[in-house]
């Protein structure tokens, strides 16, 4: 069965910036085909989407919560099956375990925000730290 890997992880100080990758990996999955999206889950707190992409059939329009726009970039990388997560101007409150998932296309991901219900599929996680 296939699942999404995530890696690109790490510690990082403040102000700094680190690349996510995450790969379909073990099933045959046309990521344009789908909307994608990377959620993050810090200790003790639920899940969260942090920024969702439309499949590229339906725009490629994003969405990002506020306290990553302007700082985070998804895109998808020229492989079907992978997309990434450019995190830049990092802050302690952004350390969490990030995922990546992907939903039927028309779901999950809205001008509004992401309905964290429409995704289920997920990997390990990669682990964020952000720390001097």
């Amino acid at each position: 069965q296939g699942q999404f890997v995530e890696s690109g992880g790490g510690l990082v100080q403040p102000g700094g910036s680190l690349s996510l990758s995450c790969e379909a990996s073990g099933f045959t999955l046309d990521l344009d085909y789908y909307a994608i999206g990377w959620f993050r889950q810090a200790p003790g707190k639920e899940r969260e989407g942090v920024v969702c992409m439309y499949s590229r059939v339906s725009g490629g329009a994003t969405y990002y919560i506020d306290s990553a726009k302007g700082r985070f970039t998804i895109t998808r990388g020229n492989a079907k099956n992978t997309v990434f997560l450019q995190m830049n101007s990092l802050k302690p409150e952004d350390t969490a375990v990030y995922y990546c998932t992907a939903a039927d296309s028309g779901h999950g991901c809205y001008s509004h925000g992401i309905n964290k219900y429409d995704f289920d599929s997920w990997g390990q996680g990669t682990q964020v730290t952000v720390s001097s």
